[in-house]
């Protein structure tokens, strides 16, 4: 059989160990010719490939970013949507062409759902979910979540020791779209005083109120873990209104912290190596047992794998009642709405 693997959507670490898992245990256990397609979905229509090979493979598992390079191809989505069928028929003729038995498409919400497409069009395909925010629909975690909590917690641990030697309220902006995993597992493991999630919204009059409270009891400094996501006046970021407000209102200095793209870089942790090994292991057995349109995923201790079709088009979310938050709520910590 002959696979194709593409990456799409932003990098995460993790994705080298997932491509070495895929091509290694398609050639070595199933005897597979694995050709890597370069630059996402864009590759595919441009027949931009590369063979990949059990020696070309070795050396990349705690390489971060993607040996195959990413893409965020809109007019591919496009033309999967296009009721013109001479457009869909291009799609078809590219992976025709290049002979594929089956695309491994290893991306986030937005490469489930076009591999989705790409299954709805006869085409036989496996989904590997990749993101660092974590909200993936139909697997517990994705790779790439693990490391991005790491650096976020590691971030956090530091302004620990600037916060109370200044005595000040730090503010820090992690990632995640409108999913506010990475804000919550950092700002839990890292002891953030307050944690403010796209999800749940906040109350500014809480958010003073708790810093107020926390300096009366003689706490020197808070620390404050706000998701990109959370809604605030238009063409501000969080960390910059959170800041300038807490200071406005309360009088006592404040500073902002943007992490940024840092969460995304470098070399993935152990788990998210191990997690990627696995998850690729699996989508080469599901091609072997010719088990098409469907995605891997970790579902509680097992790896397993889910239809597409249940995947496409869908988040997973924090909620009220998510054990950390729940947990956090129990132990005095602010989410901004209690």
């Amino acid at each position: 059989m002959k696979v194709g693997i593409l990456t799409s959507g932003g990098d995460a670490p993790g994705i080298n160990a997932t491509i070495r898992g895929v091509g290694k245990t398609a050639i070595n256990n199933y005897g597979m010719q694995v050709i890597g397609i370069q630059n996402g979905f864009s590759g595919l229509l441009y027949k931009d490939i590369v063979e990949l090979s059990d020696q070309s493979l070795s050396g990349i598992l705690n390489v971060g970013g993607t040996i195959l390079g990413t893409a965020r191809e809109k007019v591919f989505r496009k033309m999967i949507n296009s009721p013109d069928e001479k457009d869909q028929e291009q799609i078809k003729n590219a992976y025709h062409e290049l002979e594929l038995d089956c695309l491994i498409c290893i991306g986030g919400n937005g490469t489930q759902r076009t591999t989705w497409m790409l299954s709805e069009l006869g085409l036989n395909v496996v989904g590997i979910p990749k993101t660092i925010d974590n909200d993936i629909y139909g697997t517990d975690v994705s790779f790439g979540f693990d490391t991005a909590v790491n650096i976020a917690t590691d971030a956090i641990d530091r302004l620990h020791s600037t916060a109370s030697s200044h005595r000040r309220v730090m503010v820090i902006e992690l990632m995640g779209h409108h999913a506010g995993w990475i804000t919550l597992y950092a700002g839990m493991a890292g002891g953030a005083d307050i944690i403010l999630l796209p999800e749940l919204g906040f109350n500014m009059k809480v958010v003073i109120g708790k810093i107020r409270k926390r300096m009366e009891l003689g706490k020197a400094y808070s620390i404050v873990a706000v998701a990109e996501g959370v809604e605030v006046p238009a063409s501000e970021r969080p960390a910059a209104y959170f800041a300038r407000e807490i200071q406005e209102q309360t009088g006592f200095e404040t500073r902002e912290t943007v992490l940024g793209y840092i969460q995304r870089g470098g070399s993935p942790s152990p788990y998210d190596r191990n997690l990627g090994t696995l998850l690729g292991g699996h989508a080469a057995e599901l091609i072997h047992e010719g088990r098409f349109g469907r995605m891997v995923a970790k579902l509680g201790s097992q790896i397993s794998d889910v239809p597409l079709s249940e995947v496409a088009g869908k988040l997973s979310l924090v909620t009220p009642n998510t054990d950390l938050v729940v947990q956090g709520k129990r132990m005095g910590i602010s989410f901004g709405i209690w």
